[in-house]
């Protein structure tokens, strides 16, 4: 298969996909075009030998793996500017756009187009995502191909379209709130007396050994709270008063919320 990618869309998820890509070393300049309809703020993409363009239609000729990577209310317009280059037996589409189903797409480009819609997060950009990923008519091949890719970047799921939008919320939109508990908890490192830099590194190298642990034991989070935790100690301590706060209550309400604005979200641009 031809390597050539072609990402239309460059805004964050976009260029962090590129970033990816080329920080994997398997990409030639020129393997990777990211398009966006300005072209400020692209600087390190340039630097890095990514070729950025205005002109999508070029970048769909000249690749096979194509990315989706506009707003849900940009997905229209641009698949009517390149659908006359798009070819089913060339090309492979894959869609990081929120709230838009398989069906959408095939509706616009045919029904018998290879089609993956795939969530990562923009911890691609450092070869750490989570990304999940469902189609309806790409070929085994074609799929194992594109998650050969994202693997290289971090981990793949193949799930059910259906729990696509649930996938958003647990792995793009989890990065934010991950990045919130690191922020909190650097704030109460900080009221107890570390320095901001100081406190900030505690937090976050904590929560990277959190998940480490996870990963590689592969056993329960209560599993390795239960390592950590003694009788009256100061850990249970914390934690019942965290619980008594509402913290797992908060972060579920917050998760559900989330996952309950994505049906939200194509009413609102339509």
């Amino acid at each position: 298969m031809n390597r050539k990618i072609a990402i239309l869309g460059g805004g964050n998820l976009g260029q962090s996909i590129a970033l990816g890509l080329e920080s994997t070393g398997e990409y030639k300049q020129g393997d990777i075009m990211v398009t966006r309809r300005k072209l400020h703020g692209v600087e390190e993409l340039q630097q890095k030998g990514i070729h950025v363009s205005t002109d999508n239609v070029e970048a769909v000729t000249k690749s096979t793996l194509i990315f989706l990577c506009v707003q849900p209310k940009q997905l229209h317009s641009l698949l009517d500017e390149v659908k006359a280059v798009l070819n089913a037996q060339q090309h492979v589409l894959i869609s990081t756009i929120t709230g838009v189903a398989i069906e959408e797409i095939e509706a616009k480009v045919g029904d018998n187009f290879p089609v993956i819609r795939a969530m990562p997060n923009t911890a691609i950009a450092i070869r750490e995502s989570m990304t999940c990923m469902a189609t309806r008519k790409a070929s085994k091949a074609q799929l194992e191909s594109v998650k050969a890719i994202f693997d290289v970047m971090g981990r793949s799921l193949v799930i059910e379209e259906e729990l696509m939008a649930a996938a958003t919320v647990l792995g793009a939109s989890g990065i934010a709130f991950a990045l919130r508990f690191i922020r909190a908890a650097a704030q109460g490192g900080i009221e107890m007396g570390f320095d901001a830099d100081e406190a900030q590194a505690i937090a976050m190298q904590t929560c990277r050994g959190a998940a480490s642990l996870l990963i590689q034991s592969g056993r329960h989070p209560e599993a390795e709270i239960d390592r950590v935790t003694t009788p009256r100690g100061c850990t249970i301590a914390g934690l019942n008063e965290m619980e008594h706060n509402g913290l797992s209550s908060a972060l579920i309400k917050g998760i559900v919320a989330s996952h309950k604005k994505i049906a939200n979200i194509k009413k609102q641009v339509s």
